[in-house]
């Protein structure tokens, strides 16, 4: 993974009279959604507009590992024949909380966001994922929303469909974050936007995959007593210094704004 001025040391930005300010660092913040920017699952929350908030069990028997996008559909194909509507789904979007201390970070993050590029990749829908950054008042913050597509057809029902195929193995069969995370930072360098480091921010196994791609110059945020926390740790165990990033777990979102504060804090 090419990066600008991987091993070399930028210099401070100078203040003094006649002299040109180096361009800013540039850093991309890479954030998960479910569990990780809010507190739930939001495919698990949405049940809420369900008759008596609850699936049938001929339903949830359907679930198949690696293969829950496909659940999904059958999950709101059943919601759309009990006439649940969009402005349900909406109501139930827009207050699902965020986690611990991500209001925090948010904040942090948009008193500097000239030095982060940010963008989100989730396993769950762009309607949802819209409905929710946009009540909590943080949906400009992000350049790019990477999710399954989502909309509500002729009769109201909300259809869901997989976001690509690919050919790993350890990745739902609709959704390969690793792939979108190294095409990304491809359309980006050729773009002429290298970034000096990636963050992480996630929580599931699906944010273990594209995390072994970081570099040593990376940071990943696994919430901790999460799977991604559990992943890497194994990962040590097994094959030490096989994870190249710095692993930073954390409870609170301000544990991560506090650690890229001490990073622009070093800058200098």
């Amino acid at each position: 993974m090419k990066r600008c001025c991987e091993g070399v040391g930028l210099p401070c930005l100078f203040k003094g009279v006649g002299m040109a300010s180096p361009r800013p660092p540039k850093y991309l913040l890479v954030f998960d959604f479910d569990e990780t920017i809010i507190n739930e699952n939001s495919d698990d929350s949405i049940v809420r507009a369900a008759p008596g908030q609850a699936l049938p069990e001929h339903i949830r028997q359907t679930f198949r590992e690696g293969f829950y996008n496909e659940y999904m559909q059958r999950v709101l194909a059943y919601m759309g024949d009990q006439g649940v509507k969009m402005g349900d789904f909406k109501t139930v979007y827009e207050n699902i909380p965020l986690s611990p201390g991500m209001p925090d970070l948010f904040q942090f993050l948009s008193k500097n966001h000239e030095l982060f590029e940010i963008i989100l990749i989730s396993d769950a829908n762009m309607f949802g994922i819209e409905c929710t950054l946009r009540a909590a008042g943080f949906y400009s913050l992000f350049r790019k929303i990477f999710s399954n597509p989502s909309s509500f057809d002729k009769r109201g029902y909300f259809t869901l469909g997989p976001y690509h195929s690919h050919k790993c193995l350890d990745c739902p069969a609709n959704m390969c974050k690793r792939k979108i995370l190294t095409e990304y930072l491809a359309e980006r360098a050729q773009e002429e936007v290298e970034f000096e480091r990636v963050f992480y921010v996630g929580d599931g196994a699906n944010d273990f995959c594209p995390s072994v791609t970081l570099t040593s110059a990376d940071v990943a945020f696994p919430r901790k007593g999460y799977p991604m926390h559990r992943m890497t740790q194994e990962m040590e165990k097994k094959q030490p210094g096989a994870f190249q990033a710095t692993v930073v777990p954390w409870e609170s979102a301000a544990e991560v704004a506090r650690y890229l504060q001490e990073v622009l804090k070093k800058k200098c």
